[in-house]
């Protein structure tokens, strides 16, 4: 991670003071009602039931209990119980652009949302989205101790995603910016979990392209260059494909079960505002 997104680690951190992650009412919890604690424990102590689901280990089903109801169940153990934040983060070139601030709202995002999982009792898992899905060194230890995000890959995201843990809760941050039908990522990111969550972070150049200037652009993925004059038509045009871009990702997690909301860089590092996952149960304020 470049020396200077380091401060925003903080900068998230502190913004996390006043929220907790909300759990989700079908995430896993146990016997009581309530999270166990974030400490996982012996992946032999058995804490709960839940119903069996195709793909699940049939080494846990309980078979008394399937020969007493007819119904077949899987035993929870505690390491599987405890609620667990999967933090996805798009290491595109296109989320570093230059004389933006949105590479800077990422790492503060994700610090973010691992303060307010571990306000939860979550444990979380930072990763890194480039040419493969791969934790990040360090990824689930506090923000302060990570040691990875370099926002290098050139490409669309890979093809295959990693098999994250059943029921847990997933976070992706990412200006989605790529070429392809977005049900190819959201279908995987969203299979088998409590709560899937996407965020367009996106920055204020991103939205509002510069009326009336004429500009070089650099294709941060490819590295081709084109001049270009940005006049009322040209920005219309812009802005009619990015409201198509965004709809088409709004229908893909409205299909899969997740939430997209788009966060604008440079607001999000002023002001901190979070209504919309506040009023979807994502954040608690506390």
């Amino acid at each position: 991670m470049q020396a200077a997104l380091r401060p925003y680690l903080l900068n998230g951190i502190m913004a996390a003071a006043r929220y907790a992650l909300g759990v989700p009412r079908q995430a896993p919890v146990g016997l009581a009602g309530s999270t166990l604690g974030q400490r996982a424990g012996s992946s032999l102590e058995f804490r709960d039931h839940r119903s069996y689901e195709p793909g699940d280990d049939l080494r846990h089903i309980d078979w008394n209990a399937y020969a007493r109801s007819d119904q077949l169940t899987i035993k929870l153990y505690r390491e599987e119980v405890t609620p667990h934040l999967d933090l996805i983060v798009d290491t595109s070139r296109s989320m570093n652009l230059e004389n933006s601030q949105k590479a800077a709202a990422t790492v503060a995002l994700s610090a973010f949302f691992a303060a307010a999982g571990s306000r939860a009792g979550y444990s979380h898992t930072l990763w890194q989205l480039g040419a493969e899905c791969t934790p990040v060194a360090n990824g689930n230890r506090p923000p302060e101790f990570w040691d990875g995000l370099d926002f290098d890959h050139v490409g669309s995201p890979p093809a295959t995603l990693p098999h994250w843990r059943v029921r847990g809760s997933r976070v992706l941050i990412s200006d989605l910016l790529w070429l392809g039908e977005p049900l190819a990522l959201a279908r995987p990111l969203a299979e088998r979990a409590a709560l899937t969550l996407v965020i367009q972070l996106l920055a204020r150049a991103d939205v509002e392209p510069p009326l009336g200037q004429s500009l070089r652009l650099v294709d941060s993925e490819t590295g081709e260059t084109r001049e270009i004059h940005v006049d009322a038509l040209a920005a219309r045009r812009y802005r009619e494909a990015l409201a198509r871009h965004q709809e088409s990702w709004h229908l893909a997690c409205r299909q899969v079960g997740a939430l997209f909301v788009t966060l604008v860089a440079e607001d999000l590092l002023q002001n901190w505002k979070l209504d919309a996952l506040v009023a979807a149960e994502v954040l608690r304020i506390r």
